[in-house]
């Protein structure tokens, strides 16, 4: 039965009598129901609160009191209605900053307070522990706001600052729930904070978050906020106390710092003590593509290469258990290609003045180019290692003319052995046979200008005094401008073998040049007899052997020069030639023997070189043999003239099959063929252009050749008008 209910079956008189008694009873009197709505307040107590009886009645105590509202009241409240027992309790008020004594004792439907101003002279044991009691005074100062509220979120206690800032009086403030005053409910989201914060604190768990609070127009402040539960002797969730630290300077100096940290060219995070991200600049934003909220906690985790994610994660995990630097190596996707690129990222622990960790600062910077550099540098090294290791080419490093280091390749072609090298008897200039030693100083010479040397080939006197054909290549070191490392192929099977061919070659000209000219000369006296005779017909046929014999004879000129020009011994006229005159003799017979094309001559050359008039016949002969050859499909071969002051210049251009461009170094080689399927059907032995380019050296000329296949090939030669006889 409630207090009103009893009071409605009271008589009159019985009635009266009671409220008599109530009125006269010592102090403010409130009677409250299971809600702890205030019932009935006695005169006393409508004086202590300053207000009318219509004021009070049907309120919350806590908000229809809040003179008398304090943390010690509202846990002795809380007991009372648990234990059913008395209570008492004695306090500041925090409102009138007065000692208040409070008993309590339960009722049929609720229970009574009665309240009066002062310490009593003699206290009772008091059913509340006076040390589990919190007094507002205790914590002021400590931090710059704090209040105490009930796990429902009512504003028990509250210091100074938050009041004074908000322009509101205490009383506006106490029994009223704390995310409906005006500094909260004027921000909806950090009000929905505290909501969420309270109410998972009421459940026994602190809560920490920052916020943004509106004080006042103009005057807003950003709060570290917690909320701690603290629990009564049977475990129960008594209170909450809230304390609020102003961090708005921080959080300024920080976006500060974020708008510097946004225009570093390196990806920056930050992080939580506990190692989750939670703040990434802009430059990471833009490389992986992710928001700041996607990449929080382990979310960037999510743009590393997948075979990267457990290493970096140890060792991420180590350096926040240890507070140690953290560093490693790893790939990152890029958010728009998918590409991944390696970075190096470091992080390092902000501590405070305790040395507490309190966040966690790093860097990814982009490395990329170094790892490529590095990979590069590895597979040299591989590379050189094999290299040095050959049992084919031997390799040493110079010096000047000394040799410093050397494989055991190289000693053991030269027959050295490594004590030689550490005492340093082996000299590379010495070592160089005196026929080949102005060609090494050229070849010198070379490599000092351009810090790489082409393969030419020397020969090399060995330790027991024997000579060994070699082809020598060599190439400066970068960080050793006078140190130089040659390598070094044996050639002597090569030498031997095409020594055996020079003189077979020598040997079967001279063996078939006579019987051929006996044969030529035989078969010309036939066919004049026959002629003679009218035996034309026999005469015709006779004839055409002389084609297949002219053909030979030709091959085995150019068999007997390929030797004479080897064994250095090619010999050339100095006479006068009319060269325009040649040329157009050359074209003459060449267009009565190839009946297929058209030569077509333009321009004119001078009528006065000096040279070896068959020699330079041999060269035109040559080059538009090849070009009708060369150009099966095609019916004009073209050769132009040209004349300068000082040069002559002869272009032969075909519109045949064309040289890929890895072949045309080589086609002036001796014996090369090109290696196409329709080249190879063509007849020959590889020897004209090989002839061809030591006649116009040794005229003191060039001949290069550009050309593009499918659609032919021009040679060009270029001779001096006038040179030293």
């Amino acid at each position: 039965m409630s207090n009103t209910e009893q009071t409605k079956r009271l008589t009159p008189a019985s009635s009266e009598t009671l409220l008599t008694l109530l009125e006269t009873l010592p102090g403010a009197l409130f009677v409250v129901d299971d809600a702890a709505k205030i019932v009935y307040a006695n005169t006393s107590a409508q004086a202590l609160l300053g207000a009318t009886r219509e004021d009070v009645v049907g309120k919350p105590l806590w908000r229809g009191a809040p003179q008398l509202v304090s943390t010690a009241l509202y846990q002795a409240v809380q007991q009372t209605r648990q234990t059913r027992a008395p209570a008492e309790v004695e306090y500041v008020s925090p409102v009138t900053g007065t000692w208040l004594h409070a008993q309590l004792a339960p009722t049929a439907g609720g229970l009574m307070v009665q309240v009066q101003q002062g310490r009593a002279a003699a206290r009772r044991e008091a059913p509340v522990p006076q040390g589990e009691s919190f007094s507002i005074e205790d914590l002021n100062g400590l931090y710059s706001r704090i209040g105490v509220l009930t796990p429902e979120g009512i504003v028990l206690e509250i210091n100074e600052v938050p009041l004074a800032e908000a322009r509101v009086r205490r009383e506006e403030v106490i029994g009223y729930p704390l995310a409906q005053t005006r500094w909260w409910s004027c921000a909806p989201a950090s009000q929905a904070q505290l909501c969420a914060a309270i109410a998972r604190a009421s459940r026994g768990e602190t809560v920490r978050f920052e916020a943004v609070v509106h004080l006042r127009e103009g005057l807003d402040r950003h709060l570290e906020v917690a909320i701690t539960p603290h629990r009564d002797a049977d475990h129960h969730i008594a209170y909450l106390v809230i304390a609020g630290i102003d961090i708005t300077e921080r959080k300024r100096a920080e976006a500060e710092i974020h708008a510097l940290i946004d225009a570093i060219p390196q990806l920056v995070w930050t992080t939580q003590p506990d190692g989750s991200q939670d703040s990434c600049n802009q430059r990471w934003r833009d490389y992986t593509g992710q928001s700041t909220a996607e990449s929080q906690g382990e979310g960037w985790m999510q743009c590393l290469h997948p075979e990267d994610r457990s290493r970096v994660r140890s060792a991420w995990q180590r350096a926040v258990q240890t507070g140690g630097v953290y560093e490693t190596e790893l790939r990152l996707r890029h958010g728009t290609t998918g590409e991944y690129r390696w970075f190096l990222a470091r992080g390092m622990p902000v501590r405070d003045e305790r040395g507490q960790i309190i966040k966690w600062f790093g860097t990814n910077t982009d490395i990329e180019e170094k790892k490529r550099a590095e990979e590069a540098l590895r597979q040299s090294q591989e590379r050189a290692n094999i290299l040095m290791n050959s049992n084919i080419i031997g390799i040493f490093v110079g010096e000047g003319g000394q040799i410093v280091d050397a494989n055991d390749t190289f000693l053991d072609m030269t027959g050295y052995t490594r004590e030689d090298l550490r005492a340093g008897r082996m000299n590379w200039t010495h070592m160089t046979h005196p026929d080949y030693l102005a060609r090494t100083l050229e070849a010198q010479q070379e490599l000092d200008a351009q810090q790489s040397l082409t393969p030419y080939e020397k020969e090399y006197v060995c330790k027991d005094g024997s000579r060994l054909p070699v082809l020598v290549g060599a190439v400066l070191l970068e960080h050793h401008p006078f140190q130089a490392i040659t390598f070094v192929l044996d050639n002597s099977a090569r030498k031997e073998l095409e020594q055996r061919k020079d003189d077979f070659i020598s040997m079967a000209s001279h063996e078939l040049r006579n019987p051929l000219a006996a044969l030529k000369m035989q078969t010309q006296l036939v066919r004049k007899r026959l002629e003679k005779q009218s035996q034309h017909e026999a005469a015709t046929a006779l004839s055409r052997v002389e084609g297949p014999v002219k053909q030979l004879e030709r091959l085995i000129g150019e068999l007997l020069d390929v030797s004479k020009i080897q064994a250095g011994r090619l010999e050339y006229l100095q006479e006068t030639v009319d060269l325009d005159a040649l040329l157009h003799e050359v074209a003459d017979t060449m267009q009565q023997i190839h009946t297929t094309h058209t030569i077509v001559v333009r321009g004119a050359a001078p009528r006065s070189l000096v040279g070896d008039r068959d020699r330079l016949g041999q060269i035109f002969t040559n080059l538009i043999s090849n070009a009708i050859k060369y150009s099966p499909g095609s019916e004009t071969v073209e050769m132009d003239l040209s004349t300068s002051e000082e040069t002559v210049t002869v272009r032969v251009r075909d519109h045949g099959l064309g040289i890929p461009r890895e072949q045309r170094d080589k086609i002036f080689e001796r014996f090369y063929r090109a290696t196409g399927p329709r080249q190879k059907a063509i007849p020959g032995l590889g020897m004209g252009l090989y002839i061809v380019q030591e006649i116009v050296k040794r005229h003191g000329g060039t001949i290069t050749v550009d050309s593009t296949v499918g659609k032919g090939s021009t040679f060009t030669v270029t001779l001096p008008r006038k040179r030293d006889a």
